[in-house]
């Protein structure tokens, strides 16, 4: 009995004195905000395979596009986001950079990539602040461009083909021109058939009649204003754009009812319910399209006035938020950089929607044979424009959304219509102490 009340002892001993564990260690992760599409469903599935590699876990949270905006804004008005990273529209970056919003990432980003790889373009209104200033707030994410879709079918029939060449004396082909362009809506435009030519970006929601407008706009000469200046007036009004928006108003007779007002959603349901022949979107939206049409689709570039060409830019970028902590800064860094080797750049593309802007891929015949739209997208880049960045630009896109409505719906007469909106723009400029 007394052996076994010290051997008790002893192990009660041992038991009482044992040292405590080590807490297990908090795991590192980051969480990135992103929209509710495609593109990041695959952008969580490469986060996976970083965590595999990397030991640092990758959450991509989506939003719902109608309330994504909003919800990062009211977000970074909190003293710490809920975000270590935010895929940021390209309109927002000039916000998030003079409201200290974005981490300034001029310094650190040649480290990470070879800045000569990432597409002009893309640099300059994805990642720059202000365009071309050469200060970086945003590392190429999701690079994307207005295009079309075409049935390729209906352009392959040769009793179309036979039809079309006597009436307009060329052959039935993608249109390199506006003009062309118009013919052909003219030509497949069968209303009493529920045939239908276009379908064009109107949308009054967000920013699609401005996305659709401006290429008209562009190409016929005019521009937003004078960027780094913000004066307006006299170059959104000047004479050539209402003749940009009469045009596009032309345009509209050939595309199905209601296309006076058609947003993404709808430009895109013209198309896949088999009753349009052309329909204008961006690229990220046609990996679907083809799930759907299969190889009646076809894609082309935005076509040209007269010998110019501009394209409406699309996408977002990687942009550190200011309120999360240095650590996590250095991990969001660290996937960043991850993300832009070149070797994930070939996956990313493999994704739904996975656009890149490494240039050594877009240039390569690989990737332009790898979809039917890859070499529509590529050949696209060289062409972007955008829309104000500045950090009003929410105000900027509310005016020209109201009244480039009112003139496509004759309400307000074109040439009034851009008068307003030369006049509120430059106000907003002068408000926000950025035109004198």
């Amino acid at each position: 009995m007394r052996h076994t009340c010290i051997l008790f002892g002893l192990i009660f001993l041992v038991v009482g004195c044992k040292p405590a564990e080590s807490p297990t260690p908090t795991k590192r992760s980051i969480t990135i905000w992103w929209a509710q599409w495609d593109p990041a469903d695959g952008l969580q599935e490469l986060g996976n395979k970083f965590e595999q590699e990397m030991g640092i876990a990758v959450k991509v949270h989506q939003i719902p596009w109608p309330s994504y905006q909003d919800q990062v804004f009211l977000n970074f008005g909190n003293n710490k986001t809920d975000f270590d990273i935010v895929i940021g529209d390209s309109q927002w970056i000039g916000r998030g950079a003079t409201r200290g919003l974005y981490v300034d990432l001029t310094d650190w980003l040649p480290t990470a990539i070879d800045i000569g790889k990432i597409h002009p373009r893309a640099a300059r209104y994805l990642c720059e602040y202000p365009p071309g200033g050469g200060k970086f707030y945003a590392a190429p994410c999701e690079t994307d461009a207005v295009g079309f879709v075409y049935r390729k079918d209906w352009f392959e029939d040769p009793a179309e083909q036979a039809a079309f060449k006597e009436k307009y004396g060329r052959d039935l082909t993608i249109p390199d021109t506006w003009d062309e362009f118009r013919d052909l809506a003219e030509f497949f435009h069968r209303p009493d058939q529920k045939q239908y030519g276009c379908a064009l970006l109107t949308g009054r929601g967000y920013d699609s009649m401005t996305m659709g407008f401006q290429m008209f706009m562009w190409g016929f000469g005019g521009s937003w204003g004078e960027f780094g200046e913000f004066s307006v007036d006299g170059y959104v009004n000047k004479p050539e754009v209402a003749e940009a928006l009469a045009y596009l108003k032309e345009l509209l007779q050939y595309g199905p009812n209601g296309a006076t007002n058609f947003d993404y959603g709808k430009t895109y349901e013209a198309f896949i319910n088999g009753s349009t022949a052309m329909s204008m979107n961006y690229f990220a939206f046609y990996p679907g399209i083809v799930k759907q049409m299969g190889d009646r689709a076809g894609f082309f570039m935005v076509p040209k006035t007269g010998d110019k060409r501009v394209v409406s830019l699309g996408g977002q970028g990687f942009s550190i938020s200011t309120k999360t902590s240095a650590e996590q800064q250095e991990l969001a860094k660290k996937f960043i950089a991850w993300f832009l080797q070149t070797d994930i750049q070939k996956e990313w593309i493999t994704k739904d929607a996975g656009f890149t802007a490494n240039t050594d891929i877009l240039n390569s015949e690989k990737f332009r044979n790898a979809s039917p739209y890859n070499r529509a997208f590529a050949e696209s880049l060289d062409y972007l424009q955008d829309f104000w960045n500045a950090p009003v630009y929410n105000e900027l896109l509310a005016v020209s959304q109201r009244y480039l409505g009112e003139a496509i719906d004759g309400v307000t007469p074109a040439q009034e219509a851009l008068d307003k909106i030369a006049a509120e723009h430059e106000q907003i400029f002068k408000d926000a102490g950025l035109l004198k």
